[in-house]
């Protein structure tokens, strides 16, 4: 009973600690919120409101009929320029793209020649110009066959796929975005937190009362565990139900208290592996830098960001030892498939067993440390 009264009334020390550091305050508010949003609706799924101009030296019906296909939310009303205009407007960064269709453009149309237009994309503008020039290639292909045979038909392939799209039907990338960033502002707060508790520890001169009172590195070590903990956990579960479900409008097809429980056990193995970069770093400068040089791999190669199958098979082998591989499957597939424990089950194994090996290596590092 002692020790579960001195690990609570420490935790309760930390929280208040978390409470007076209105920086690390801040960033928990924006990891669960803004960071969210950004990631969700960074990339959008095609043009949005892209800038256009156009150089038409044919001034006919079929040059007007590309141009009037052109219309918002995707692109703006083009803007008639000429050939000067073209090149210092896209120096200028006027225009996403420019198009260019030459005299004799119906005509040649109309005789069979093949004609060409050119269109100049900005690739500066990376999230317009990726989907952009498909699409425009698109609208131009559909106008230009519906003005050719006077008449808009479908195409009758002789083989026709039926596809069905589970789980996301409408392709939407957004609930891709929100979902696996909520899964990575879990890991990164969880451990900046707990390894930035020992090292305001440290700097505060706290650390010396801790050794001369009745506790132990256990002790001291499971209080910052639980508490960092809870904070992560409560802050990812109102992100999920408030900005994923209530802001953004992305359903979430799982059990939200199975992904908790999951979530729990990642924060078991993440919150012990920041204790232990806490007592190699010296300081926060320190700690930032030892987290960037460990969060990034563990986000790129977990499968979070593209597949696992993808990689390279020693890679993916290495990877079973982070509990950001597990923690990632066990996350999507009750977020996005709406998995039981029947499914998800290796996953919360491994994650127990991870996290007893990460909470035992960082206890012991801590008591080499403290002495």
């Amino acid at each position: 009973m002692r020790t579960l009264s001195n690990v609570f009334q420490l935790g309760l020390k930390e929280l208040r600690s978390l409470y007076r550091d209105p920086a690390l305050l801040v960033l928990i508010v924006y990891a669960f919120t803004l960071a969210i949003y950004t990631a969700a609706t960074a990339l959008p799924e095609a043009p949005h409101r892209a800038t256009l101009g156009v150089v038409d030296e044919d001034q006919s019906q079929a040059s007007r009929r590309i141009l009037n296909a052109f219309q918002l939310p995707y692109f703006l009303p083009p803007v008639p320029i000429d050939l000067r205009q073209m090149d210092s407007g896209m120096d200028a960064g006027l225009y996403t793209f420019t198009l260019n269709i030459p005299p004799g453009f119906q005509e040649d149309l109309l005789a069979g020649r093949n004609p060409t237009i050119q269109l100049n994309v900005d690739a500066t503008q990376v999230s317009q110009a990726f989907t952009g020039a498909g699409h425009i290639q698109q609208i131009i292909n559909d106008e230009v066959t519906a003005f050719v045979k006077r008449y808009r038909a479908n195409t009758a392939l002789p083989v026709e796929a039926v596809v069905r799209t589970a789980f996301n039907p409408n392709l939407t990338r957004s609930w891709f975005g929100a979902v696996n960033e909520v899964i990575n502002q879990i890991t990164m707060l969880s451990i900046i937190l707990t390894g930035a508790a020992l090292i305001r520890e440290r700097e505060h001169g706290t650390i010396e009362h801790l050794l001369v009172m009745p506790v132990t590195p256990f002790e001291i070590m499971l209080a910052k565990v639980w508490a960092m903990g809870l904070v992560v956990l409560l802050a990812s579960a109102f992100a999920l139900r408030f900005i994923v479900e209530g802001w953004l409008q992305i359903p979430i097809q799982g059990s939200l208290m199975l992904f908790v429980v999951g979530a729990a056990l990642h924060l078991f193995a993440t919150t012990s592996m920041g204790i232990f970069f806490g007592t190699v770093a010296r300081s926060m400068p320190q700690l930032g830098l030892l987290i960037i040089l460990v969060l990034m791999p563990l986000q790129i190669l977990s499968g979070g960001m593209t597949p696992r199958e993808s990689m390279p098979q020693l890679v993916q082998n290495i990877m079973l030892a982070a509990p950001t591989t597990h923690f990632i499957e066990l996350a999507q597939a009750i977020l996005f498939r709406g998995a039981g424990v029947s499914v998800i089950w290796p996953q919360l194994l491994a994650l127990v067993v991870i996290g007893a090996v990460f909470f035992v290596g960082a206890l012991s590092r801590l008591r080499v440390s403290l002495r």
